[in-house]
């Protein structure tokens, strides 16, 4: 960790709740009446949370935090002011109008098969109303490897499209100008070589990258955190994300270069709490690394995004999303010294929750992923992607992914939760969460800290050891039917599966067959240049440079291989051959 970073200070702590006399007469003279012939029974509630002292009753969120029965002015923090939206410190929304200047971008995850279909689905999307694209790669190309290599065998554009060069690439794009349309990428350890294709293709479309608008999700700190989708050892994967933060600052000033992801964290098992706390301290730690660089925290602060989960408990969500952007003005306030209010602000997009989703009886999936959507509304979010009904099955047919998208329509235009910023705000109720979420997030960037930082915290295993024991304890709870799910332990029936969407091998023989073709016809000298130009690149350590980009960076070395039309696992495959592979330690 940088030595000069100063630490915030904490949220003052609650004081010890004194009800007023008017509460603790309704508790005598109408509460304690109404529990003698009613007493309260909670069911999804896991064990070990105190027991309510008058019901004995338990009621918790989905994370296993207490919930009381009634919130009053007894339950605001301490130090509570009545905010304003659009001011610092932004607990209530970055903008004062919230939604009434501008709709949330309706951003539908999307890719499958060959880039030849998912560009039809994209353009039905985009015709249905959809205002941005977010692509989904295949597990492949997630890995950095080719549709023709061995292990990709049984994988090619299962989970996402496939996309093995530039080629597939400006396929993916046809017909959709991107100076004009917002996208979204879901790579991380390739993510410099995947952006790098993506502004090849403008740059043949003649788009002024200038003009660009999206964001790269690059996070690799998740990745060793959660999803385990990683490449190289932490350090150089650092590096890579530094390189592309330092390149969009001078290159790509409307692009996101990073969008910082706790989506992937809450899909492992973690709680809300962890969701929050691991997500922004992995923020720090980007942050840290790109002071390191040399570079000034309000040249490329102002483009980090971040990613949340919307989970199933209402109130809980709506909490953390606006807890999370009161944490991060303070953190880069207090911490960083930020003076651009833009670098002070938090821009997330959400994803409904697909660990929430059920196979069985997958219509129900329509309310959660609704439920979950106006959660994500209510806390603020910027951009919105809601999961179809079917993604407990398979890939979401077009009927899903339209139902999906009409749920962010209806909301926005039939709701009128758009017509009013932050409407939840003054609630006794979420505001206490709010400021419980605040407390304990920093309670565990004070651990964090000691550990040396997110990077040092990965190699001792502290966050996956976290999340794997709040994973183990709510699925305990829902085997013991402790917390109920719809379908699943409770109120089941027969139900026959809708139809999906299958896809079979004949992805992998096409993507072959155009590899070869590919490989036979561009200039393989080309490419040995340009490979060996990114390996001598690659083995070179950045130098802290203060006023362009360092001949380290190696996103200019990445574009002149795209531009080669070297593939993706080539590409990958000459970095891990200066920075080696990585395998997580197992951690008793």
């Amino acid at each position: 960790m940088a030595e000069t970073s100063s630490r915030p200070k904490h949220t003052k702590a609650h004081e010890v709740r004194k009800p007023s006399a008017e509460e603790l007469r309704w508790q005598q003279e109408t509460l304690a009446p109404a529990l003698s012939k009613m007493p309260e029974q909670a069911i999804g509630a896991p064990t070990g949370i105190n027991r309510d002292e008058q019901s004995g009753a338990r009621f918790t969120t989905v994370s296993g935090a207490e919930v009381r029965r009634l919130y009053t002015a007894a339950d605001l923090p301490a130090d509570f002011e009545d905010e304003l939206p659009g001011q610092p410190p932004y607990t209530r929304g970055i903008h004062p109008t919230g939604y009434r200047g501008r709709l949330w971008t309706m951003r539908q995850f999307s890719g499958f098969a060959s880039p030849e279909e998912t560009n039809l689905r994209y353009k039905y999307l985009l015709a249905s109303g959809g205002t941005g694209l977010s692509v989904a790669f295949d597990l492949p190309t997630l890995m950095g490897r080719d549709s023709d290599d061995a292990e990709s065998e049984g994988e090619v554009g299962k989970c996402g499209v496939a996309i093995d060069s530039l080629e597939d690439m400006e396929t993916l794009f046809s017909g959709i100008a991107l100076d004009r349309t917002s996208v979204s990428m879901t790579i991380n350890s390739p993510a410099g070589i995947l952006w790098a294709m993506y502004l090849a293709v403008a740059e043949k479309q003649g788009a002024n990258w200038a003009q660009l608008s999206g964001t790269l999700q690059n996070d690799i700190l998740k990745e060793y955190i959660a999803q385990k989708e990683y490449l190289y050892p932490p350090a150089p994967s650092m590096r890579l994300v530094v390189d592309t933060l330092e390149f969009g600052a001078h290159s790509t000033p409307r692009f996101n270069p990073i969008s910082i992801s706790g989506y992937h964290i809450r899909e492992a098992g973690s709680t809300a709490l962890q969701e929050l706390a691991f997500t922004l301290y992995d923020g720090v730690e980007y942050v840290e690394w790109a002071l390191r660089r040399g570079l000034s925290v309000d040249d490329f602060a102002p483009r980090l995004s971040f990613f949340f989960n919307s989970h199933n408990d209402f109130f809980e969500e709506i909490a953390k999303f606006r807890a999370a952007r009161k944490i991060w003005y303070r953190l880069m306030t207090e911490r960083f010294g930020a003076q651009n209010p833009r670098s002070q602000w938090m821009r997330f997009h959400t994803q409904t929750a697909g660990v929430s989703l059920t196979a069985q009886q997958p219509k129900n999936n329509i309310v959660r992923v609704a439920i979950q959507a106006l959660a994500a509304v209510l806390g603020g979010t910027q951009s919105l992607h809601t999961d179809g009904f079917d993604e407990a099955l398979a890939l979401p047919t077009e009927d899903a992914a339209r139902v999906a998208l009409r749920t962010q329509q209806i909301l926005a235009y039939e709701s009128g939760v758009a017509d009013v910023a932050d409407p939840l705000g003054g609630s006794y109720f979420v505001e206490s969460l709010t400021a419980e979420m605040e407390k304990n997030a920093f309670a565990y960037f004070e651990k964090l800290d000691a550990m040396g930082g997110m990077v040092k915290a990965i190699e001792h295993g502290f966050p996956q050891k976290e999340i794997a024991e709040a994973s183990y304890a709510y699925q305990r709870a829902v085997e013991a039917r402790e917390k109920i799910i719809v379908g699943v332990n409770d109120y089941r029936t027969d139900e026959k599966q809708p139809p999906i969407l299958y896809i079979g091998e004949s992805v992998r023989e096409m993507q072959t067959a155009k590899l070869k073709r590919l490989r036979s016809a561009r200039s393989n000298e080309a490419v040995e240049r340009s490979l060996n130009a990114l390996r001598r690149a690659a083995e070179q350590e950045p130098q802290a440079n203060r006023g362009g980009i360092s001949s380290a960076n190696t996103m200019p070395y990445l574009l002149d291989c795209v531009r080669a039309y070297a593939t993706v696992g080539e590409i990958a495959g000459a970095l891990e051959q200066v920075f080696g592979s990585y395998r997580e330690v197992s951690i008793a």
